[in-house]
């Protein structure tokens, strides 16, 4: 079965905004809300943004079913044993709700300007193999373990393409993403992540019904033509084919981002026309 995550980078949105916009997801045939992991917006810097953990937790307690995540957590953002105890506090607070998206860190000036280091790339990845060793042996039961340990797995999804970072997700994670850039490179990229359930970050411009398709698909364009790929815009018979193409190809999770800022009347219809007809 194809799972269904809104896609919901919490800035530029108020809290009750953003909490309006999940629970008309959970009410629309969506399995999951993922949030962004920032100091500050990406490419606006002066829009205010939510920290992304306690965003995450407040829309848990406001939803019942949905599934709580990010694409992703910054690992440098957070100490491992820090992160250990704030995953299995949601985890357990969530009713088992609570999907671990971890990354290594998109963005080094981001890092740089509040102080947390200008690793390179292939520093991140180290660091993030790190992380992710200690989390499994805070949560293992040993010598090490947290109190109190998770009550039921928590799953682990690892983010990027690289090699190095393939091969970490090929050993460890339950989840791999691949970013929005390069959905036209799923065939290679998802061959390469062993037993990991493959995701897929897709902005879209939806067309609903009685919509001008030239003024849908001109602001989203406007908007994120720089994601290439990452873009489609279509009417709902459209985009049930696009979809269904990209499920051919070995996506079982799309994560999908509304290039109207997810308008809680985009994600109602997208739900009714789009979801439910990929899954029946």
């Amino acid at each position: 079965m194809i799972e269904w995550f809104l896609f919901l980078p919490q800035s530029r949105l108020g809290i009750d905004d953003i909490v309006t916009r999940a629970r008309t997801a959970e009410a629309s045939g969506f399995h999951g809300v993922a949030f962004i992991d920032h100091l500050e917006t990406p490419m606006a810097p002066d829009a205010p943004i939510w920290e992304a953990m306690t965003i995450a937790t407040w829309v848990a307690a406001h939803t019942q079913r949905l599934r709580i995540g990010h694409l992703v957590l910054c690992d440098a953002f957070r100490h491992p044993a820090v992160l250990a105890k704030q995953a299995v506090t949601l985890a357990e607070a969530s009713g088992g709700r609570f999907e671990l998206g971890l990354g290594s860190g998109s963005m080094p000036d981001e890092l740089a300007r509040f102080g947390l280091g200008a690793p390179t790339a292939g520093q991140r990845v180290s660091a993030l193999e790190q992380t992710v060793t200690a989390l499994r042996r805070y949560w293992a039961g040993g010598a090490d373990t947290q109190l109190p340990a998770p009550s039921n797995p928590i799953p682990l999804l690892l983010a990027g393409r690289g090699p190095r970072m393939l091969e970490l997700v090929a050993r460890h994670a339950d989840w791999w993403n691949l970013p929005a850039t390069h959905v036209d490179q799923l065939p290679d990229l998802s061959a390469r992540v062993g037993s990991a359930r493959v995701s897929v970050q897709q902005m879209v411009g939806f067309i609903g019904d009685g919509a001008d398709a030239d003024a849908v698909t001109g602001k989203a364009r406007r908007r994120f033509s720089q994601l290439g790929p990452g873009l489609v815009c279509g009417r709902a018979d459209e985009l049930i084919d696009y979809f269904a193409g990209l499920r051919s190809q070995g996506a079982q999770r799309f994560y999908v981002w509304f290039a109207d800022f997810a308008a809680p009347e985009t994600i109602a219809e997208f739900g009714k026309r789009v979801i439910s007809a990929l899954g029946e």
